[in-house]
């Protein structure tokens, strides 16, 4: 098992590679990483197996269907790398530009942060979108993802990295944390000089780990803010686009606050 500390100085030594990559590079990596999601899919389904094998009876029917892949969920995964290449490129985007006095020019550049730390819980998709996005912003990512999507995670790191390979960038652009302890989050949260920004992507109590104890920059995210606006013309059949596939009903997972016309009022909102 390859120690944490390895993994960051890994880490470390390609972003450098991964920072100054054209856009080229970089669309023609998420490409090789997409067909090798497809390519890996039975890889992929059986190291799910085995952690659904695992969780089963151990965690609850919505976190089993997070935790659970398909055919259709890998493909899905691979279109959402794709997707990634149709979209502008943010390094070297000049996002502010001033002229204090004739001959100077002051303009502020976006560059990559360098290495992303991201902890995650059991939702193996997240591998891939996180990696991919890191690697289109030409940041190197440490994944450290939840205990019982572990093997599912590992296994699409590896397609991941087979796609790096070919695309001819440093495997370890994409990386995943081995010790799934508790130790290890606290090491990516303490590792000055090594991690550049963590995210936390999970519940509330991930979050407030992560913003309680990190001493690397954090971003704080939400937890979910789900709103519904409701006008008279809506239609009497919907669905929410924030619950793509829902375990549970998209009403349940929206009942946090909702707007409704007073004409629609009667007949749609709850009293």
């Amino acid at each position: 098992m390859l120690s944490t500390d390895a993994i960051l100085v890994q880490a470390q030594e390609a972003k450098k590679t991964l920072g100054t990559a054209s856009t080229e590079v970089k669309n023609h990596a998420l490409r090789a990483m997409a067909d090798a999601l497809v390519a890996g899919c039975e890889d992929i389904l059986a190291a799910n197996a085995a952690d659904c094998a695992d969780a089963e009876g151990t965690i609850s029917t919505v976190m089993m269907d997070r935790l659970l892949l398909t055919k259709e969920r890998i493909q899905g995964m691979a279109d959402g790398v794709l997707a990634l290449i149709d979209l502008p490129d943010p390094v070297g985007q000049v996002r502010r530009r001033a002229t204090p006095k004739p001959g100077m020019v002051i303009e502020q550049t976006a560059v990559p942060m360098g290495v992303v730390a991201i902890i995650y819980e059991s939702r193996p998709n997240v591998t891939s979108d996180a990696a991919a996005l890191c690697l289109k912003s030409g940041n190197v990512c440490i994944l450290r993802s939840g205990r019982n999507a572990w093997r599912s995670a590992n296994a699409i790191v590896t397609a991941l990295r087979a796609g790096l390979k070919t695309a001819g960038l440093p495997e370890t652009c994409v990386n995943l944390i081995q010790d799934t302890s508790h130790a290890s989050a606290n090491e990516l949260m303490t590792a000055v000089g090594y991690v550049d920004l963590l995210i936390p992507r999970g519940g509330a109590g991930l979050i407030r780990s992560c913003t309680e104890n990190a001493t690397v920059p954090c971003i704080e995210t939400g937890t979910g803010i789900c709103h519904i606006y409701v006008d008279a013309s809506r239609r009497r059949r919907w669905t929410s686009s924030r619950t793509p596939r829902p375990a549970v009903p998209a009403c349940a997972t929206q009942r946090k606050s909702a707007w409704c016309t007073r004409t629609s009022q009667a007949n749609f909102c709850p009293s």
